[in-house]
């Protein structure tokens, strides 16, 4: 499982250079074991969930500050081509409602998570 933020400061090079980078990140396992396996090697499907709570930052207080998530309208777009490069890639990308309340149940396989973020990335680095 990978999680994916959009931050105030994400551009939409930003948002494609993710998407190439959840479509060929090596998380699933091979026959030895070992994780060398993309998601498009299994032909597997990414379920794409809006959620600006990933940008919460709880270094001070009790209550989360999300002022780093970006606001609603760039966070839409950017989510939506994040989406649209997946599928462009050739990714089945399901995809949630933005904005919505939505309950999402998700089954792990396994003892990985993946937090997945541009900050700080080469301006290469794919």
């Amino acid at each position: 499982m990978a999680l994916v933020g959009v931050g105030a400061d994400d551009a939409p090079e930003d948002a494609e250079r993710l998407a190439a980078k959840v479509a060929t990140l090596r998380i699933f396992e091979d026959e030895r074991g070992k994780m060398s396996r993309s998601v498009v090697d299994v032909g597997g499907r990414v379920l794409a969930v809006p959620q600006f709570t990933l940008y919460g930052d709880i270094s001070n207080g009790r209550r989360p500050d999300f002022t780093s998530a970006a606001p609603p309208d760039k966070g839409q777009r950017l989510y939506d081509a994040f989406c649209g490069a997946l599928r462009g890639a050739g990714v089945t990308c399901e995809s949630g409602r933005f904005g919505a309340h939505m309950v999402v149940t998700s089954e792990g396989d396994g003892p990985v998570t993946i937090a997945v973020s541009t900050d700080g990335w080469p301006e290469a680095s794919i």
